[in-house]
């Protein structure tokens, strides 16, 4: 049976689409213009659903989109539509790693860092995964695995429910839906109304706890940071470090500088990121 198309007025499109007039040509030309189609749409697209809006033949279109894939930087989901691949959110993050938010957030992190003397991250929502744009290591001799550029789950780490906190009621349900609940350990939160529920109590308290739930040992304090203007991004900051070491009341009694760090960050943004008039 051939799927249905998804009507135009249901569906929103930047440059690159057939909506926006614009031509592209050759071959990257004609791979951005999928991408285009793909990343601006407000809903998942199937492969009709991205020819209605592409002036691609069929043909070609199937063999841009099977390159993509090919590459990393499509994904199939389960419902065989499509969504950006981990390789496209490696490139953005590493464009991130310089982009002015980071420098913002960069002197507030430190001092963060400063004042606790564990491992401090800073993360970006994408879709279901958290991006770390920055990291500043523990004084103490103990690596982790978390790395700048790396993705993480949002659902099973501190920066990544954080984050997911700042989204709306109906885009939190819509992303949540996507989400594959793996149990990476046996604290890991088993399902969508374990962190419905548990988004519910970041919300009201604002802060986000990782209690080993990614990695066994490993166990953090978030808070949210939103961007000044109407969501373009929501992040997070946390203080991260081993359990045996970091005991939850200690993660309880940097909550406040967590969450004061956050809004220090995000009241930065207001005066150096937001448009001039």
């Amino acid at each position: 049976m051939s799927e249905k198309p998804k009507s135009p007025d249901k569906m929103t499109f930047a440059a690159g689409g057939k909506s926006s007039g614009k031509q592209e040509t050759g071959t990257l030309g004609k791979a951005i213009s999928v991408l285009d189609i793909i990343a601006n749409s407000s809903e998942p697209l199937r492969f009709t659903d991205v020819l209605q809006h592409s002036d691609q033949p069929r043909g070609t279109l199937h063999r841009q989109i099977s390159n993509l894939i090919e590459e990393g930087f499509i994904t199939v989901n389960r419902d065989n539509s499509y969504g950006l691949g981990l390789r496209l959110l490696q490139f953005a993050s590493k464009a991130w790693a310089g982009n002015e938010f980071r420098n913002v957030a960069a002197p507030h992190i430190q001092k963060l860092h400063e004042a606790t003397g564990e491992t401090v991250h800073l993360g970006i929502l994408r879709d279901v995964e958290v991006i770390y744009l920055d990291k500043i290591e523990s004084r103490q001799n103990i690596r982790m695995v978390s790395q700048i550029g790396n993705t993480a789950p949002a659902f099973c780490t501190g920066v990544g429910k954080a984050a997911l906190s700042g989204l709306p009621d109906d885009e939190l349900r819509e992303r949540i839906k996507r989400i594959e609940f793996r149990r990476y350990t046996a604290n890991t939160l088993a399902d969508a109304d374990a962190l419905l529920a548990e988004i519910g109590t970041i919300r009201n308290t604002g802060n986000a706890y990782d209690r080993e739930e990614h990695e066994m040992g490993i166990a953090c304090v978030a808070a949210p940071i939103l961007s000044p203007t109407d969501r373009l991004f929501v992040a997070s900051i946390s203080v991260t470090g081993p359990a045996y070491r970091v005991t939850p009341e200690m993660l309880v009694s940097w909550a406040g500088i967590t969450r004061d760090t956050a809004s220090a960050i995000m009241s930065d943004m207001k005066t150096q990121l937001s448009p001039r008039s």
